[in-house]
């Protein structure tokens, strides 16, 4: 039975949904490694593999649940956490905040590469094809925006906490990891209640990125 259109563009988008937070936190694990904590590699966190990165209720039901209630309009969801011990980093403090960084930093380059993907899109001899793959791949950057700019909030245990503690004196640090407990329930209020802040910024990120880096009449 052939896929209607609709259908295969919300299957190959979130197809790029998954690899996106598979290489998120696949970058979290690598950038963990080469400052001296191989709990991750241990793990086998160090792979492209989503099978070890999936999360029940991040990866699947969360996904789910926003696709269908959007009405196949929006995706968004996230990967199991890469367990990171500070205490094996060659300098606990610095590289935690290059260890965070790294998972928004992939979604950046994710969504340039997928943007410059897209100048391929004019070699598609089919016009249906061609404005589907164009669909697709808008999206994908789109979502890899929304992941950066979601993970760079400074709530525990999102990327934006660690990078906001590391610069922090001791005591305030503190105070914000003590945080973390709540830190699900602070992010599910943000998703729900707040959702629009972040889609505004990934919005306007994804327009910047897209006339940035599509080049050809087809993208």
């Amino acid at each position: 039975m052939e896929l209607k259109p609709e259908l295969a563009i919300s299957i190959a988008v979130f197809l790029g949904f998954v690899f996106s937070i598979v290489v998120h936190e696949c970058s979290h694990a690598l950038v963990a490694y080469w400052r001296g904590d191989d709990t991750a590699y241990l793990l086998g966190r160090i792979t492209l593999d989503p099978i070890p990165h999936i999360d029940p209720f991040l990866s699947i039901l969360l996904p789910a649940a926003l696709f269908i209630s959007s009405g196949g309009q929006f995706i968004f969801g996230g990967a199991r956490p890469v367990p990171v011990i500070p205490g094996n980093l060659r300098n606990p403090i610095r590289d935690m905040m290059w260890v965070a960084w790294a998972g928004p930093a992939s979604n950046v380059l994710l969504a340039i590469g997928f943007a410059l993907a897209a100048n391929a899109i004019v070699f598609i001899p089919d016009a249906d094809l061609a404005s589907n793959a164009t669909k697709i791949l808008y999206r994908i950057v789109s979502i890899n925006l929304l992941l950066a700019a979601f993970n760079l909030l400074p709530i525990p245990p999102l990327d934006g906490s660690r990078i906001i503690a590391g610069l922090l004196p001791p005591r305030q640090r503190d105070t914000l990891m003590r945080l973390e407990p709540y830190g699900l329930y602070l992010v599910m209020g943000v998703i729900f209640v707040g959702g629009s802040f972040l889609l505004w910024p990934a919005w306007e990120a994804t327009q910047w990125i897209w006339t940035a880096f599509v080049f050809t009449a087809g993208g």
